[in-house]
């Protein structure tokens, strides 16, 4: 009679096992995590000997240990997870005009290219060696660096996931991109087009492009609420987007949407500008003024030609029945428009290297041209580099025309200052500078400067304060300004409020030595403090190694800028805790 033999004692829940299966192979099963329902989540691995079972089972427990394991579910190739992605995630997140880039970048080239690699199995090689593929056959380095960065930012959502546990795309080196030279358009250059577009509707938008340098959607969402004729401003608050049109026939007629005769834009008209650079006040010159003055009574005559036809959407640049310009049409209307003028062909956008360029011959300060073109702090200093790249030819011809630099009421070449012993200047060719601290403020009337300098000297007791006598050919010559900032009224005056908070990446709200909240008197000509608007916030994430997100709120009125501050508290928090849902890991 045989003994019993002992049982096996049994292995804690939890621990890994190996064992030979009646298929006569080895397996392993470790314990890795726990489902969604709550089961745990246990992996399997299959091999014919117990070593290579085992290899297997201890680099899953290491993996786990680590937190390393990708996340169970579906079993994602690059095509699958960038289509989920594409539409599912970003598209939810973020503008029209970004999702466009998105989508040809994933459908016209990452997922032709990459489409059929497993997620997981995606190495920094592949991508390489895709990058080079595509300017092979012929894409430019911009738009192989544009899948890059797409993909970089998709892959960093897999990783957020765990779909992944590594992006491959942050290892990888981005196609390399030539920053290309500024070729700023020359004073007869300028001058032809300005000819030419005198001849056509909208000529105002050409000048608009050419001497302030807004962007084509900022000209083309311009409405008439953001032209102050009384001031001479002109507010920069929101860009045109590109249409996207889905038919209106229910797709009989057999073309793209885009022609159907009764296309429905599926796409809001316009969107606000997204960041304090983006939106700001311009000072117009007077020229350009009165140009939109003209063109406001040009399109009242076109309303009541149009009569029922028209559309009152209230934008400045209209078609002839009140409809928005369609960016497309406005782009061949530049080439039209270049070629009639015998002008060198050009991009549109180099319209707006003209004026950048323009400014800074003129020795426009670095904060008044920042402002003017909307550039964002941190980024400035570079493009500023860019259009620093001038030819002799365009500063000669800009000192001998700084006056009337677009509209050819330049000073005649050789002409030189007033000699100092010269008899006095008649008053109505006098400036009144206000001397505010560092700030100077020119005034066509002497009292206006004065009471600007009484009262700026109350709110700011500890700078100086005075008013100077310059003449007009000084002031348009060495001020810093220019002589379309000359005011012919007290500017405007206000209270804007303030509030400020510091949070650490796990949300905890860190301690500063600046004041939570507070308030300052600011003027219009004030633009780093100025705003009109009752509250605007906006969160940052701080570069650095601190990596701390800032909320800011200021506005002129105090209820809505605490409203809006707990608003803003609210999504800095919720931003230092999943910075991937920002995009604060995506280093563009």
């Amino acid at each position: 009679m045989t003994r019993a033999s002992a049982p096996k004692p049994r292995q804690p829940n939890g621990a890994s096992s190996i064992y030979l299966g009646k298929d006569g192979r080895w397996h392993g099963r470790v314990t890795v995590g726990v489902k969604d329902d709550g089961t745990p989540d246990r992996r399997h691995v299959g091999r014919k000997t117990r070593a290579e079972v085992t290899k297997l089972v201890r680099e899953l427990e290491r993996q786990r240990d680590k937190g390393a394991v990708r996340k169970a579910g579906q079993s994602w190739t690059v095509k699958t997870w960038l289509t989920h992605w594409v539409e599912n995630i970003a598209a939810a997140h973020v503008s029209e005009n970004t999702i466009d880039g998105y989508r040809v970048a994933v459908n016209h080239h990452l997922i032709p290219g990459l489409g059929s690699h497993r997620l997981e199995k995606l190495d920094p090689e592949h991508l390489e060696r895709f990058y080079k593929k595509m300017q092979d056959n012929g894409s430019a380095a911009g738009t192989a660096h544009q899948a890059h960065r797409t993909i970089r930012t998709a892959l960093n959502e897999a990783v957020r996931r765990q779909h992944l546990t590594a992006n491959p795309a942050s290892i990888a080196k981005a196609p390399k991109v030539e920053e290309e030279e500024v070729e700023p358009y020359t004073v007869e250059e300028v001058q032809h087009l300005l000819a030419e577009a005198a001849k056509h509707r909208n000529t105002a938008r050409w000048v608009i492009a050419l001497a302030l340098g807004l962007r084509q959607g900022e000209v083309l969402g311009m409405q008439w609420d953001d032209v102050d004729f009384e001031l001479g401003v002109i507010r920069v608050r929101r860009g045109r987007l590109r249409p996207r049109y889905k038919h209106g026939c229910g797709d009989r007629c057999g073309r793209k949407p885009g022609f159907c005769p009764q296309k429905i834009n599926t796409r809001r008209e316009t969107k606000n500008a997204k960041s304090r650079a983006g939106q700001r006040p311009i000072r117009a010159p007077d020229e350009l003024l009165q140009l939109l003055r003209q063109h406001k009574e040009e399109q009242a005559r076109e309303r009541a030609r149009a009569r029922d036809l028209w559309t009152e959407k209230g934008y400045v640049f209209t078609s002839p029945t009140g409809e928005p310009l369609n960016p497309n049409t406005d782009y061949h209307k530049w080439k039209e428009l270049l070629k009639a003028a015998g002008v060198r062909d050009a991009r549109l956008h180099d319209a707006r290297h003209t004026a950048a360029t323009v400014l800074l011959i003129l020795g426009v300060s670095d904060a008044v041209v920042d402002s003017i073109m909307g550039w964002e702090p941190g980024k400035s200093a570079r493009m500023r580099r860019r259009y620093q790249h001038l030819t002799s030819r365009v500063l000669k011809d800009t000192a001998a025309k700084v006056g009337g630099l677009l509209w050819g009421t330049e000073q005649a070449e050789g002409s030189t200052a007033p000699d100092v012993g010269q008899s006095p200047v008649p008053a109505e060719l006098m400036v009144h500078v206000a001397r505010l601290g560092e700030r100077r403020v020119p005034f066509l009337h002497r009292e206006h400067a004065d009471e600007v300098v009484t009262r700026w000297s109350e709110d700011w007791p500890d700078h100086t304060a005075e008013v100077a006598e310059w003449d007009r050919w000084r002031w348009e010559h060495q001020g810093p300004a220019g002589a379309s900032a000359i005011r012919d009224r007290v500017p405007e005056r206000t209270v804007v409020f303030h509030a400020r908070a510091l949070f650490l990446p796990g949300g905890e709200r860190a301690e500063t030595g600046v004041p939570g909240q507070w308030s300052v008197p600011a003027w219009d000509f004030e633009t780093d403090r100025y705003t009109d608007r009752a509250s605007a916030w906006r969160t940052a994430r701080r570069p650095g190694t601190g990596q701390e997100v800032e909320a800011q709120v200021r506005g002129t009125d105090k209820a809505a800028v605490e409203a809006a501050f707990a608003e803003a508290c609210a999504q800095a928090v919720d931003r230092a805790r999943n910075p991937g849902k920002y995009g604060d890991t995506d280093e563009w």
